[in-house]
């Protein structure tokens, strides 16, 4: 492969990931390439960046797919001989107290190129799988971490970080931070080597997580869920500054045919000066129910705080979350509240959202009606979240019917792939036949649906 060809692949794979690549961005990672010298890795890596990363959150996958393409080592390095183990010849209890010992020495002083050469012998010393059959990947993280286990160290580390002088919750912070990286270190390595034996296209479609924007709500991690918490409100506030430059070119109300020409009259119709009928302020009221059950409560956290971010667009809002009972929630979103606070208390409002703890839409719909017969009128928006799987029971498609029938618009998101649609108890297709259904499964398309509604 040469380096163009290695060139066109990172750049195509960056672009599978979520990252907007376009040709002239392209074109100019190689003009910076022309002028940085090519022996310092992280200085290739730095222009990379430069011209192909546009946020920050795009960081992390943009230096993923970096260290496929462009990968710090090849085969085992130098000291590969010295390390790999020989086939059929496990390694030593010894082998594994010396190298956990350097590693706890490396994670105390925080010695990152000491802990990646540790992370690179963990991986040629215990991850290495041979024999797999065909399709297989012969180099596995998961094992060398196993072996390794440096979890374990977590409190001889935080003990060494107290000892200088570090308080408890510092301590523990930076010890959970300095293994992460060692962690994320194993995991890199792993994909190198399989990466060697497989090619980086299959590495980097295979192992490579999408940008926080493009990953799905249900398929997000602890640490991923932080991340998306913080983009929520830039993302927020991107759309509302977007918003505001379209309603101030809206301003104008529809063409007034009549007074055109009579003032048209005067100038012979040169030049044509137009006049506009006033345009008739409306501001629109947002009822939000949303399916807080375990399958989907990741998703309706996020879509709530966009939508409650964005609440200046709107006249009132108005939330209430099910499973198969409706709470309200509206208070909990108060302006200047604390993001965590406001978790917190969703969450506790999902046992009271629960009355027999399996999710029954058709219950839940009959209680909103009949509970809240007012919260829907002729200047309410509807909008419900949910993936509409209500464990094969009643779907009280009458009721949703009359509700969206007395709003002004209704919609409905979906976390789901639409090919999940109408598969096992999902009645996606029925409730779609009702109230306009809408793939929300990311960021990305949390934020074109919001700008489309607003």
């Amino acid at each position: 492969m040469t380096l163009l060809d290695t060139h066109i692949g990172f750049v195509e794979a960056l672009r599978s990931a979520g990252l907007s690549v376009s040709l002239a961005e392209g074109l100019d990672a190689i003009s910076a390439l022309e002028r940085v010298h090519w022996h310092d890795r992280e200085t290739v890596r730095a222009a990379y960046a430069a011209t192909l990363v546009k946020r920050q959150p795009q960081r992390v996958t943009f230096d993923a797919v970096f260290d496929i393409y462009y990968p710090r080592l090849v085969g085992g390095g130098v000291a590969g001989d010295d390390v790999a183990p020989t086939e059929g010849v496990p390694d030593t209890g010894a082998q594994l107290q010396r190298l956990r010992e350097a590693l706890a020495e490396a994670l105390a002083s925080g010695d990152q190129q000491a802990m990646q050469d540790l992370a690179v012998e963990a991986v040629a010393r215990f991850g290495a799988m041979p024999g797999r059959g065909p399709g297989l990947s012969s180099w596995s993280a998961y094992t060398s971490l196993q072996r390794v286990s440096p979890a374990e160290l977590m409190d001889r580390l935080v003990q060494g970080l107290l000892a200088q002088g570090l308080d408890e919750e510092r301590a523990q912070r930076d010890a959970g931070r300095r293994i992460g990286e060692f962690t994320r270190m194993v995991e890199g390595d792993a994909r190198r080597r399989i990466a060697e034996e497989k090619g980086p296209e299959h590495v980097a479609a295979v192992t490579v997580r999408p940008t926080i924007d493009r990953l799905d709500f249900t398929a997000a991690r602890r640490s991923d869920l932080e991340e998306m918490r913080r983009e929520i409100y830039p993302l927020a506030r991107r759309l509302a500054a977007r918003l505001t430059k379209e309603q101030h070119a809206r301003r104008r109300g529809p063409l007034d045919v009549r007074r055109t020409v009579r003032a048209s009259i005067a100038t012979g119709g040169v030049p044509l000066t137009t006049h506009h009928r006033p345009r008739r302020p409306h501001r629109t009221e947002l009822v939000v129910l949303c399916d807080v059950s375990g399958s989907v409560a990741s998703f309706a956290q996020f879509t709530l705080m966009l939508v409650f971010a964005l609440r200046e667009a709107f006249g009132g809002v108005r939330a209430f979350t099910f499973v198969d009972d409706v709470v309200e929630v509206t208070d909990t979103f108060a302006p200047g509240a604390d993001v965590a606070e406001v978790m917190e208390q969703l969450s506790a409002s999902i046992s009271h959202a629960a009355r027999f703890g399996r999710t029954n839409y058709g219950r839940a719909l009959t209680r909103f009606a009949e509970e809240h017969p007012d919260a829907i009128g002729p200047r309410s928006s509807l909008l419900v979240l949910g993936d509409g799987r209500s464990n094969y029971s009643d779907l009280a498609l009458p009721v949703l019917a009359d509700l969206a029938g007395r709003a002004r618009h209704a919609w409905w998101l979906n976390p789901e792939h639409p090919r999940h649609w109408g598969t096992g108890d999902s009645a996606a297709d029925q409730y779609g036949a009702v109230v306009p259904m809408v793939e929300c499964r990311n960021l990305t398309q949390l934020g074109e649906f919001v700008h489309e509604i607003v």
